[in-house]
C-alpha cells in the first residue's frame, strides 16, 4: 500500500506542475522577420507649370501593395482619407525610374467623390541625387564615352569615407594604443541632412565648475550659482509672502525655444501649391512612389545598340498607326494606256504624297526588366478636325440685297418666291458632320528579324470614349518592388478615367490593375 500511495502522490505532483505550465502559457508568439513585406504606394502626380516649381498640382493614389495583392489607393484603409494620402507621407518622383524630386503629402480633401493629395515640390538632396545618379550606368554603353580603364578592379567602400572614421580610429586604437584620438571638431558628414549633437558654449565652464566644487570639501558658494548654464529650465512657485526670501532664477529666456502659434509657419505657407482643379490642355503626369523600405534604383531606359535601329522602328509604329487611324492615302487611279506606234517614252514615276501628319504623338522605349527586350510605345491621334462654319455668316450670304427700283411691273414677288425657294432649300438640307477626332495607342517590340510585333493595340474616337476610352501613358514603375516594371496607363473617358497597369511578358501585353472609376 506504501507504494500505490508514493506513486499517487507523483502521479498529483505531476499534474499539478502541468496545470500551472498551461495557465502561464502566454500564447503564441510572433517573431519580427526582416522579410515582412511593406506598403508600396503608387500614385500620379498631375501640375501645370514648370518641374519643380509648378504652379497647381494634385496627387492621385493609385494602387497599394501590401505583399500580396495589389489594393487600389483610392480607397485603401480611408480613415477618411485614404493612408495613401495621409498627411506627412513623402513621395518620390520618377521619370523612366529615375528620381527627379520629392513631393511631402500636406493636406487631401475629397473633390467630386475622389480624394486628392495636396502638397510641396522638393528637390532631391545631395545624397539622394548622388544616389540616383550612382544606380544608372554611366558607361559607353548609354553614352558617356568619358570612362576609362574599364577592364581595371576598383576597390570600393560599403560606405563614404566621412562615414567611417568610427571604424578606422577603432582599428587604429586597436593597432597602436599611442594613436591620438579623433578630435571633437570632425569635418561635416557627407549627408547634409544627418542630424549633429552639438554641446552649447556654457557647457565646458559649467562642467569644469561642477567638477571643482564636487573635489572640494567645504559646501558650493554664490560663485558656482552664477557660473550654472543660463539657458537651464528651472521651476518658478507663484509669489506669496511666504516664499518671498525664496531666490528665483534671473536668466534670459532661450531664443531657441519653440513656441505654438496659430496659424502655419512661415516656411510652409509660402511653399504650399495650389489646387488642380479639372484637366487643363497643358497638365503633366510623373510617377510617385513611396516605400519606407529602401530598394537599388532600377532605370527604365532602354538603350539601343544601335541608333539607327531607333528610328526605323518608331517609322514603323508610325506606319501602322496611320493605317489603324485611316490616314492612309487613296492609292492613285490607273490611267488607260494609249496605243501608239511611236516608240514608247520612259515616263518619270510620280513621287508618293508625304504621309498624313499624326497630332499629339508621343513615343517611348522601355526595358522593363534586367536585360529584356525593347518594349515600344506609341500614342497618336488624329488632328482636331476644322471648326464647322458660323450658321449667322451663312444666313446672312443667303438674305437677298435692298430692292432696286427699276421701270417696267414690278419683280418683286419673283424676287422674293426665289428668295424663299433657296432659304426653304439650305433650311431643309442636313448639316454636315464633322468627323470624330480617333485615338490610337500601340505596344511593340522588335522581333529577331528587324521588324515589329504589336503585342497591343487600342483604337477609339471621340464618339466612343466612354464605352472604350483613350489610353494615354504615363511611365512605367515597378509597382510591386520586384525589379520588374509595369506600363502605368490612364484610362480618359468623356466623364470618368482610370488609371491601369500593364505587364509585358511573354509576347503579350495584359492588365494587371485597373483603379475604380474616378470623375
Amino acid at each position: 500500500m506504501s507504494f500505490l500511495r508514493v506513486a499517487f502522490a507523483i502521479l498529483l505532483a505531476a499534474g499539478a506542475l502541468g496545470t500551472e505550465a498551461l495557465a502561464q502559457y502566454p500564447g503564441r508568439i510572433t517573431k519580427t522577420d526582416k522579410s515582412t513585406p511593406i506598403l508600396r504606394s503608387i500614385a500620379v502626380l498631375e501640375w501645370t507649370g514648370d518641374a519643380g516649381k509648378p504652379s497647381a498640382s494634385r496627387l492621385v493614389p493609385v494602387t497599394v501593395y501590401d505583399g500580396e495583392q495589389l489594393n487600389d489607393g483610392t480607397i485603401y484603409l480611408s480613415r477618411p482619407e485614404p493612408l495613401a494620402l495621409a498627411s506627412g507621407v513623402e513621395y518620390e518622383l520618377q521619370t523612366a525610374g529615375k528620381p527627379t524630386g520629392i513631393f511631402d503629402v500636406f493636406a487631401s480633401d475629397e473633390v467630386n467623390g475622389t480624394w486628392e493629395g495636396f502638397g510641396v515640390w522638393k528637390p532631391l538632396s545631395a545624397t539622394q541625387a548622388a544616389k540616383a545618379a550612382s544606380a544608372f550606368n554611366t558607361s559607353t554603353l548609354y553614352g558617356d564615352q568619358s570612362a576609362r580603364d574599364d577592364d581595371k578592379p576598383v576597390l570600393k567602400r560599403k560606405h563614404p569615407k566621412e562615414e567611417d572614421s568610427d571604424s578606422g580610429g577603432t582599428a587604429s586604437a586597436g593597432t597602436a594604443d599611442s594613436a591620438p584620438k579623433p578630435s571633437s571638431s570632425s569635418p561635416e558628414p557627407s549627408d547634409p541632412d544627418r542630424p549633429t549633437l552639438k554641446r552649447k558654449a556654457g557647457g565646458d565652464s559649467s562642467s569644469s565648475t561642477s567638477g571643482t566644487s564636487a573635489s572640494g570639501s567645504g559646501p558650493s558658494t554664490s560663485d558656482s550659482t552664477a557660473s550654472a548654464d543660463p539657458d537651464r529650465p528651472t521651476l518658478h512657485r507663484s509669489h506669496h509672502a511666504a516664499d518671498a526670501e525664496m531666490q528665483t532664477s534671473n536668466a534670459a529666456p532661450d531664443p531657441d525655444r519653440p513656441r505654438l502659434k496659430h496659424g502655419k509657419p512661415e516656411g510652409l505657407a509660402n511653399d504650399e501649391i495650389p489646387k488642380l482643379h479639372g484637366f487643363p490642355p497643358a497638365m503633366q503626369q510623373a510617377v510617385a512612389v513611396s516605400d519606407a523600405g529602401s530598394h537599388a534604383e532600377h532605370p527604365w531606359k532602354y538603350s539601343w545598340a544601335n541608333l539607327d535601329d531607333e528610328g526605323k522602328m518608331k517609322s514603323a509604329l508610325e506606319a501602322m498607326a496611320r493605317t489603324a487611324l485611316g490616314l492612309d492615302a487613296p492609292p492613285a487611279p490607273a490611267k488607260p494606256v494609249r496605243k501608239t506606234a511611236t516608240a514608247a517614252r520612259k515616263k518619270t514615276p510620280l513621287e508618293p504624297p508625304p504621309p498624313a501628319e499624326l497630332a499629339e504623338e508621343k513615343f517611348r522605349v522601355f526595358e522593363l526588366a534586367y536585360g529584356s527586350n525593347a518594349t515600344m510605345v506609341l500614342t497618336a491621334s488624329t488632328p482636331l478636325p476644322p471648326p464647322p462654319a458660323d450658321a449667322d455668316k451663312v444666313a446672312d450670304s443667303d438674305e437677298p440685297g435692298p430692292p432696286v427700283i427699276k421701270r417696267g411691273k414690278p419683280t418683286s414677288n419673283t424676287t422674293s418666291a426665289g428668295a424663299g425657294a433657296s432659304s426653304a432649300k439650305a433650311a431643309s438640307a442636313p448639316p454636315i458632320k464633322a468627323t470624330p477626332q480617333k485615338f490610337v495607342t500601340l505596344v511593340a517590340q522588335p522581333d529577331l528579324y528587324g521588324g515589329v510585333i504589336v503585342l497591343y493595340k487600342s483604337v477609339t474616337d471621340a464618339a466612343h470614349l466612354d464605352d472604350k476610352p483613350r489610353m494615354r501613358l504615363v511611365d512605367a514603375v515597378d509597382a510591386m518592388a520586384d525589379n520588374r516594371g509595369e506600363l502605368l496607363f490612364e484610362l480618359r473617358g468623356q466623364t470618368q478615367r482610370q488609371f491601369a497597369l500593364y505587364r509585358v511578358l511573354r509576347g503579350s501585353a495584359e492588365q494587371l490593375f485597373a483603379t475604380v472609376a474616378l470623375p
